[in-house]
């Protein structure tokens, strides 16, 4: 029987066993005669995890901005890139303004002491900007600031060159925190809307790819793990995977659910003008080669634990299981050949 190599993800076994159960253990004689049973042989192959999948050129996935209330004013043109302390857009005709870090603003930073990670966000960005804060204390936790007063009388510069009140107390709703510069991806409100129901989704600024996988095929991949994109025309160009999403999202028309991975290319150049396009994504994974494999649905659970086959007129037979790659499962145990044939799961 010929060789041959297998791309795909890793299956979860769980969903591939179909709830099939064997009653006794590895050694038991076959039960009595009936129906004549599916049987596929057993082969000789290499697996591989790897898998392709379609994705689509941009700029990464997208982010919505919204806020808990208040009427959009003003909003900026697609495309556009967005820097720290530039507008996002503007709520009841005052700017909600960008600033880079990982901790939300979530309640109204005001008077002298208040203490927490949000805090250090705004002092990071007022250094950055150019405002005096002057010394934090020592004795803070790690990754804390503390509004001292010089720090008050930065964000009240601040405010006034914004163009808002000169208050020195900073709301959640007067700033977004993002990772970093953004382009606007999509702008979803009209002048007048509510800000609550979304007012514009951004990306990041270099172009990468999203791909949306399976919730059930996530477990080869991870960040940094290298791929190869197919473009338009047949050019390919390398990266990595630089994210994968935490919210699975709900496929229409079946039953699944996607996760969006995202994939930063290591040269954005290999891609030339093109700003958006359908491409093909090749996740590598790991590689067994030359293991003996049977389909999934041969696996037998056994109440003692483990698992095993059924040789077709023969005993049951307990094997160790390996890679589950394509609706296949390596196998290995005593009395296996290439070849034999197995019962399997109709």
């Amino acid at each position: 029987m010929g060789r041959q190599t297998i791309f795909v993800a890793a299956l979860a076994l769980a969903g591939a066993l179909g709830g099939c159960t064997a009653g006794d253990g590895a050694g038991a004689g076959p039960g009595p005669s009936g129906p004549a049973v599916a049987t596929a042989a057993i082969e000789r192959t290499d697996l591989s995890t790897a898998q392709t999948l379609a994705g689509t050129l941009g700029y990464g996935a997208p982010r919505t901005i919204r806020a808990a209330g208040g009427t959009v004013t003003w909003l900026p043109k697609i495309g556009t890139t967005v820097k720290r302390g530039q507008p996002l857009y503007r709520n009841d005709d005052h700017p909600v303004l960008l600033l880079y870090g990982a901790t939300p603003l979530f309640r109204p930073l005001q008077g002298i002491g208040t203490t927490g990670r949000d805090v250090r966000v705004v002092v990071d960005n007022l250094r950055a900007l150019g405002y005096h804060t002057g010394d934090q204390p020592r004795r803070i936790r790690p990754g804390d600031a503390v509004l001292t007063r010089t720090v008050i009388e930065a964000i009240k510069s601040w405010q006034r060159d914004a163009g808002r009140p000169e208050t020195g107390v900073l709301a959640a709703a007067e700033v977004v925190v993002l990772p970093g510069a953004v382009r606007v991806d999509r702008v979803a409100a009209q002048l007048g809307d509510p800000a609550a129901d979304g007012v514009l989704t951004v990306t990041g600024r270099r172009k990468a790819v999203t791909v949306p996988v399976r919730a059930g095929d996530l477990n080869a991949i991870r960040t940094g793990l290298p791929v190869q994109v197919e473009l338009p025309g047949g050019d390919t160009a390398k990266g990595r995977v630089t994210a994968v999403g935490r919210d699975a999202t709900a496929t229409e028309g079946d039953s699944g659910a996607d996760v969006a991975v995202t994939v930063g290319l290591s040269d954005p150049a290999a891609v030339g003008d093109l700003d958006s396009a359908p491409v093909r994504v090749t996740f590598t994974g790991e590689v067994r080669e030359d293991v003996l494999a049977v389909p999934v649905a041969a696996l037998l659970a056994l109440r003692e634990g483990g698992h095993a086959v059924q040789l077709a007129g023969g005993p049951l037979v307990a094997v160790e299981t390996g890679m589950f790659a394509m609706g296949m499962v390596e196998i290995s145990g005593d009395g296996l050949a290439e070849g034999a044939r197995v019962v399997t799961a109709s």
